[in-house]
């Protein structure tokens, strides 16, 4: 066991210090090329005290995080790059990760949890098949696990855009009757409401702005949110822009929609309620109910 150990800090201090000894003397070649080619050139003695007020993040953590993502872009296959960028925007884009810095993580993750699960199982002394066993299901686990992230947080950000529809719908078509344009209106919407399509038509908006056709904005909108009731919408009003009809009695139609499919699935599931009732009452009601009501005759026959 203390072989094991210390086979693993010493492993540790010495990738710890090859990585530092690398980027220590990458970040000096750079700070003394910085130093004679800046045009604001430092003196001596505030360059020490900027090595000095360096973090260990400034110095090892940042640059191996750089040196990674470089790499791996390099590497990463472009169209799979593009799907798992799209998969990241609709699912809100979680903690502004990008395609490449998301697949570093998840191989961290597939680097860290077999070795920290791998040492649990040397102090635990499990035989060395069940810790092969458990190395490699947290190896899948981890390989797993953020993708799964993924889908649960398209799926969550979907049902809310869902719920949010019909009264945003509501809004801009309120806006667009009492004289405003459509761009106008979504601005209305935007800053009125909060929420999954107030923050995706604000997107759009600044799409616009920076160029795109309204068309462009709103195909956007539909590929970041993949709700189908939404993408009826989206593509009701690209219609009907093309053929030249009123935007509102549009709206007003598809919101009507939406209303009576959600009513119709508001239905159906309470239909399907009592057989999703069915397992729990024969496994856990039933049997609960036949021992309270037949155990004190059992026991008095048995006595």
């Amino acid at each position: 066991m203390l072989l094991y150990i210390s086979l693993f800090i010493f492993t540790s201090l010495f990738f710890y210090a090859v990585l530092a000894f690398r980027f220590e003397k990458k970040a000096h070649v750079q700070k003394r090329v910085d130093y004679y080619f800046a045009e604001d050139t430092p003196s001596w003695g505030n360059e020490a005290e900027l090595e000095e007020e360096l973090s260990f993040s400034d110095r090892i953590i940042k640059p191996l995080w750089k040196h990674f993502k470089t790499g791996l872009q390099k590497r990463l296959n472009k169209e799979k790059a593009f799907q798992l960028d799209l998969k990241l925007a609709q699912a809100g884009r979680p903690f502004g990760l990008s395609a490449v810095e998301f697949k570093i993580i998840q191989l961290v993750l597939m680097i860290i949890f077999p070795i920290v699960t791998g040492g649990y199982t040397f102090l635990l002394q499990l035989p060395f098949h069940l810790k092969m066993l458990v190395c490699l299901l947290s190896f899948l686990g981890a390989s797993i696990l953020p993708s799964y992230y993924l889908k649960l947080k398209v799926k969550k950000r979907s049902k809310a855009a869902l719920k949010e529809l019909p009264d945003t719908l509501d809004l801009i078509t309120t806006s667009l009757e009492a004289g405003l344009g459509f761009d106008a209106a979504l601005s209305k919407m935007v800053s009125k409401r909060e929420g999954v399509l107030s923050d995706e038509f604000k997107v759009a908006l600044e799409e616009i702005r920076l160029g795109n056709t309204r068309k462009e904005a709103l195909i956007g909108i539909r590929e970041r949110l993949p709700v189908e009731e939404l993408k009826s919408v989206i593509s009701s009003i690209i219609q009907a822009e093309k053929l030249g009809i009123g935007l509102v009695s549009v709206l007003r139609v598809q919101t009507e929609d939406i209303r009576e499919q959600r009513k119709q699935k508001a239905e159906e599931a309470a239909m399907k309620a009592p057989i999703k009732m069915l397992f729990p009452l024969v496994v856990f009601i039933f049997p609960t109910l036949f021992i309270i009501l037949l155990g004190p005759v059992v026991l008095k026959f048995v006595s």
